[in-house]
């Protein structure tokens, strides 16, 4: 090299300066830390010094193209930046490069051109520094970043960190966390001796021959030895064992321990605790074979860093666990419960929390409210939004709509109060929130007598409906709008089904779920396999969790709901209908064709309280309403239940009262209400009805 950088400048006497630039330059010459090479006009190497120990096997002999040093696809620009800098005189200066066939060295590149002289072509001095452990150490860091937080699941959270440690910085890495973590409970600040309370919870890579006792993701971590590696990793300190012998120490020699927790090859390894606002979440245990390097300083506090990240993405997926699980918790207690067995259908509901986006808990219920003379409403919502306040909202909903059924309004009518109600919760919500308070609802009551279904829609996806034949469609519902608008009717729909169809209420969650999926589309995709179900005899409450078996709720962005309901109808020979005179005196035959209706039925037993009702209610029905009246007994045996219904005119309702003594008349309903079970009235299409329950006697044995 000192045919370049050393002799006196031509034409003239040595400078003095020029001692001391050979001076420096020989001193960087002999770095070993620094790299420099001397190229000709062809971009080959004239002289070099670069030390290959120093730049990870990097070799520049004569005669050598820098091309053929730089990894191939690289190639072509880096040849491109240096004849432009050669041929404009400018220098290259600070630039990144990767260097050798594999890419094995980074390098911060400096180029700069000699100016031509006598007798020599123009070249390039490329001063080169080793930037491989920076580089490595910001790329791990970049790589990890863009892996760990990612999810709000703490176990994906545990992959990801377990991913970004191995191979990057060892051969196989495990984390572990608190139990409680899991839950999404605060762990405890301290922890008593070596019960560390830990859980395995991801391990890479995750295909690596292991024994098979070996410790595996989900499974707890014994109590550990009271050692000094234990207590540093009680205080969170990272450290370093380096050989079999330290490892055996930390477990205190306990070769059971050993075969559990430490790989069959493993010589080495880094611990490091996973520490988030001075609170220990668990750990992270870095393993290297023989064949790999010993750990460094550097290691270490590359590691450290990497989990010290973790901490906090693992933390805030354990602070939306906790409160998922609690929205989750609140939603699933306040629906019913997932199987219904009545006289007018056998239902079966799933709800499946949505888990994408860390919204939590949606607004969807379902419900199944039965009402007087054995018929039953079908119910199924979507509250607006996710968390607590759409599950609060959902609840509040889900009340009013059981206290309107209990007034028997149809399905029209009670969406319209609902709509009201909705309204009202609107005008005293803070404006920030307005958006949870709407909904959408289907409403719909089938009378298992008249074997006939209304039904009415909030701006609710139609319901299915596959007959006993098979075939299926979707209800012909008119839909109006979502509740919280405000100003529009709701329209009933009478659909007249057979027995053994099942009517299927759902979400638009359960036809939305998946990437790229449309409403419409979704429908198709759901009629189709609602046409594969046979309604007669099967599991209605397996084939709902085999409609929603193939959903991940990690993919739903919305909740899933779906009620299946089975229709029956009440045979023919457990109804009595008669029409009544508007007469006084066709009380006593009305009280006689009970009596013998009864007595055909084997319910002697309820004989004297049922004529009692039906004398009483009859004689107001003819006193205060006048004709036409109709009287019905309803018997179901199945759930224990006799009913009896009389039907008039008038619109006004009839009012409970508790009579004075000198009263001559007030005791009639009163009477009534003693007898029956429960008692109430409701409106029809020409007048009221009024109806009481009494309980079936239960047959001898």
């Amino acid at each position: 090299m000192d045919g370049y950088f050393t002799g006196a400048p031509h034409g003239g006497r040595r400078h003095p300066d020029s001692d001391l630039g050979r001076a420096l330059l020989d001193a960087l010459a002999v770095q070993p830390t620094i790299g420099i090479a001397l190229l000709d006009a062809d971009l080959r190497v004239t002289t070099s010094s670069v030390d290959p120990a120093c730049f990870q096997g990097l070799d520049f002999p004569p005669r050598a193209r820098v091309a053929d040093m730089v990894p191939r696809e690289e190639a072509g620009a880096v040849t491109a930046r240096l004849r432009r800098a050669l041929s404009s005189g400018e220098p290259l200066l600070a630039y990144r490069q990767r260097m050798g066939r594999r890419g094995q060295a980074v390098v911060s590149l400096y180029a700069l051109p000699m100016p031509p002289a006598p007798g020599r072509r123009p070249g390039m001095v490329l001063a080169m520094v080793n930037a491989t452990k920076e580089t490595r150490r910001l790329d791990m860091l970049f790589d990890a970043a863009a892996m760990i937080g990612a999810s709000l699941d703490v176990v994906d959270s545990a992959r990801q960190l377990a991913a970004a440690l191995a191979p990057s910085l060892g051969d196989e890495a495990t984390v572990y966390l608190v139990r409680k973590v899991f839950s999404g409970d605060e762990p405890a600040t301290r922890v008593a001796h070596g019960d560390l309370g830990l859980r395995c919870a991801a391990m890479a890579p995750e295909d690596r021959p292991r024994p098979d006792d070996y410790i595996r993701p989900g499974m707890d971590l014994p109590r550990m030895p009271r050692t000094a590696a234990v207590r540093r990793f009680q205080r969170g300190e990272p450290y370093v064992l380096p050989d079999p012998a330290s490892i055996a120490e930390a477990m205190d020699g306990d070769p059971g321990l050993m075969r559990h927790l430490v790989p069959p090859k493993a010589t080495a390894v880094m611990q490091s605790a996973l520490v988030a606002r001075g609170v220990i979440l668990g750990g992270v245990s870095v393993w290297r074979d023989e064949e790999s390097p010993p750990f460094t300083d550097d290691d270490l506090r590359l590691l450290q860093e990497v989990a010290s990240r973790a901490a906090l993405s693992i933390d805030n997926a354990r602070r939306y666990t906790r409160e998922r699980n609690a929205s989750v918790a609140l939603q699933r207690s306040l629906l019913p419960p997932a199987g219904t067995d009545t006289a007018a259908v056998e239902a079966a509901g799933v709800y499946l929390p949505a888990t994408a986006g860390g919204q939590g808990a949606g607004g969807d219920w379902y419900d199944v409210i039965p009402l007087s003379s054995l018929r039953v409403a079908l119910v199924v919502g979507d509250v607006v939004g996710h968390g607590l306040r759409a599950t609060a909202t959902m609840g509040r909903l889900r009340t009013a709509v059981q206290a309107l059924a209990d007034l028997d309004l149809g399905p029209g009518d009670l969406l319209t109060h609902l709509d009201d109600l909705v309204l009202r919760l609107g005008a005293s919500t803070e404006p920030s929130h307005e958006e949870l308070l709407a909904s959408t609802c289907l409403y719909a009551v089938y009378d298992p007598v008249a074997r006939r279904c209304t039904m009415a829609s909030a701006g609710h996806p139609p319901p299915g409906i596959v007959r006993p034949d098979g075939s299926f469609a979707f209800a012909g519902v008119n839909p109006g709008p979502p509740l919280g608008v405000g100003g529009l009717p709701f329209e009933d729909t009478e659909l007249e089904l057979d027995p053994g169809s099942l009517l299927v209420l759902y979400t638009d969650g359960l036809v939305e779920h998946g990437h790229d999926r449309d409403m419409a589309a979704g429908m198709d995709s759901f009629a189709r396999r609602l046409a594969v179900i046979h309604p007669d005899g099967c599991d209605l409450q397996a084939t709902a969790s085999r409609m929603v078996s193939g959903i991940s709720p990690a993919a739903l962005a919305d909740d899933v709901t779906l009620l299946l309901a089975r229709l029956r109808a009440t045979a023919e020979g457990d109804v009595a209908t008669w029409e009544v005179p508007d007469d006084p005196a066709a009380v006593t035959s009305a009280r006689d064709l009970t009596v013998g209706r009864l007595g055909a039925w084997g319910l002697d037993d309820l004989a004297f309280s049922t004529e009692l009702i039906v004398s009483e209610l009859v004689t107001n029905a003819i006193r205060h309403a006048g004709g036409p009246i109709g009287l019905r007994l309803i018997r179901d045996v199945r759930d224990g239940v006799m009913v009896c219904e009389v039907s008039d005119p008038s619109n006004t309702q009839p009012r409970l009262r508790q009579a004075r003594s000198t009263d001559e008349g007030g005791r009639g309903l009163f009477l009534v209400a003693q007898l029956a079970t429960r008692w109430g009235s409701r409106y029809n299409a020409t007048g009221k009805t009024i109806w009481a329950e009494q309980a079936l006697p239960t047959p001898p044995g």
